[in-house]
């Protein structure tokens, strides 16, 4: 009798589960869902900490993605405030024990604005620049009073706002004017980490970590054609250097090549 033709199975598909390792409880609930998939013949594979990673955690993390025929993002206030840039202070200093944690001044100052009318715009930006233009911390309050005393009735959130982010707003007014200048906006940062972005995508997958390391190195050796620096052109950044440079010593005069 002739045997009945069987088709071969098809592989299984291949999802990958990305999530804020924030808490047990969360962590629990997405194992659960983990094994769910696991029984239905779903190839389900699950985010990890960069710390249990033998490589970098972002190309890691690039090659499940891409390995992946779709991702399952467990959405939480944790992964929303990842996602944005906001890593948590503990975080950091795990990694950069010496690290001053410091939000970003200018996306604080856009995420107030979410919660007031436009007419207003004007007038709270002025009111949140006598904040963050303190001399001191102790004054910085004061304006922070003020400016609650005037708008915390209407606008409520934006007060709580900075009450939430003033531990890691402070930091700001620790520097020098000239370093201000500098940290004040994330834009430099997120320039460079466009241009990696970038290149990794372009190159696709590593072999190794020492690959992408280079191929990383050759981006910030390589200046655009029409800026002076990789990042742009820098005010007054002679002036900057010498602070940085009085400030943390070694820390930046041991690493300086021009």
């Amino acid at each position: 009798m002739p045997v009945p033709h069987t088709a071969p199975l098809s592989p299984p598909v291949r999802v990958f589960i990305s999530y804020a390792h924030d808490n047990p409880e969360n962590e629990a609930h997405v194992h659960q869902l983990w094994v769910f998939l696991r029984n239905q013949r779903i190839d389900a594979q699950l985010d990890k900490l960069a710390a249990e990673q033998p490589q970098d955690w972002a190309i890691w993390m690039l090659q499940q993605i891409r390995a992946a025929r779709f991702v399952l993002i467990i959405a939480s206030p944790e992964y929303r405030r990842r996602a944005e840039g906001e890593v948590l202070p503990a975080s950091i200093n795990d990694t950069w024990p010496l690290a001053r944690v410091q939000t970003c001044v200018v996306h604080l100052v856009r995420n107030s604005l979410k919660y007031a009318s436009k007419k207003y715009w004007p007038q709270i930006t002025k009111a949140l620049r006598a904040v963050y233009a303190s001399a001191t911390i102790d004054a910085a309050e004061t304006r922070f009073a003020e400016f609650e005393q005037e708008w915390g009735a209407k606008y409520p959130a934006i007060v709580k706002l900075w009450q939430a982010a003033w531990s890691e707003f402070i930091p700001f007014l620790q520097y020098p004017l000239p370093i201000r200048k500098v940290i004040y906006t994330t834009n430099l940062i997120e320039s460079l980490n466009a241009r990696f972005r970038q290149a990794t995508r372009r190159r696709g997958h590593f072999p190794t970590e020492a690959v992408a390391l280079k191929v990383l190195y050759l981006v910030i050796r390589n200046k655009p054609h029409n800026r002076p620096h990789i990042t742009g052109k820098t005010t007054g950044w002679k002036e900057i250097i010498n602070t940085l440079a009085a400030e943390y010593g070694e820390r930046i005069t041991a690493n300086q090549t021009n």
